[in-house]
């Protein structure tokens, strides 16, 4: 079975939605369904200000660096609205990289932001076994 590298979306902040996609795919592991490698280390230093044109470009610098192994980049796109510019960053990244995109959409969101939309190689809704499907290209 092959490792999947795996990017998540997630804004340089613990949330709910990132825990459960952890939990998921560790599940997913666990059960014997697919291996796979977190990329995604959502801590980074707190001394490095993402306000300010260094710390921007030190933050960019860090997830160009994270994405870069990862062969698949799951978008949580509940997270959008709050987190815009960055995972625009991190969409733009990952298409410039040609990385494999999965858009997940979370539970009870009818709406899904144009850019995760547009760039997501495939759209899933919020459960396990659509986004284990779509990590493993089922």
């Amino acid at each position: 079975m092959a490792i999947q590298h795996i990017f998540i979306s997630h804004a340089w902040k613990y949330s709910e939605d990132y825990n459960t996609v952890v939990r998921w795919l560790n599940e997913a592991q666990e059960e014997g369904k697919l291996a796979w490698s977190n990329y995604s280390v959502p801590e980074h230093d707190p001394l490095i200000d993402p306000n300010t044109s260094v710390g921007k470009k030190e933050l960019q610098r860090l997830l160009r660096n994270q994405i870069s192994p990862a062969s698949k980049i799951i978008v949580i796109s509940g997270m959008y609205v709050a987190y815009s510019d960055w995972i625009d960053y991190e969409i733009d990244t990952s298409v410039d990289m040609s990385k494999y995109i999965i858009g997940l959409r979370p539970w009870g969101q009818e709406r899904v932001p144009v850019k995760v939309q547009d760039n997501a190689d495939v759209m899933v809704g919020w459960n396990k076994k659509s986004l284990v499907d779509a990590v493993l290209g089922k």
